[in-house]
């Protein structure tokens, strides 16, 4: 089972980033999908989960309006779509899935972790 991130890199204050995240290993239509960051010096946190249907999708309170996600099930491939991105963004974003109810991914109730990919946001 593995999920591998990428899109990441170095982006100035205001621009956009769209992360991916390809799952091998299993099937994970029936998955929730999660997204976190870990910002240099503090813990992980969520940022968005994403139901397997793609209806139900969470949201951090610093990303909301600013970050969409949204997946491809028959590539087994889920995105993140970031905009007007803020030097506070600047981490590494980690992607994640649980099977079931995509409530728990947001207290980090996941089943598999990816690797990250480093997003950095300059001013």
């Amino acid at each position: 089972v593995q999920l591998v991130e990428s899109g990441g890199g170095l982006v100035q204050a205001g621009g956009s980033l769209r992360l991916s995240c390809a799952a091998s290993g299993r099937t994970f239509s029936r998955d929730a999908m999660g997204w976190f960051r870990q910002a240099p010096g503090k813990e992980r946190e969520f940022v968005a989960v994403i139901g397997w249907s793609g209806r139900s999708q969470y949201y951090a309170d610093s990303v909301k309006g600013r970050f969409t996600a949204s997946r491809d099930n028959a590539k087994n491939t889920v995105y993140l779509q970031m905009n007007s991105l803020k030097p506070e963004d600047t981490a590494v974003y980690y992607c994640a899935s649980r099977t079931g109810d995509e409530r728990y991914v947001i207290g980090g109730g996941v089943d598999y972790w990816g690797k990250g990919t480093l997003v950095t946001v300059s001013s």
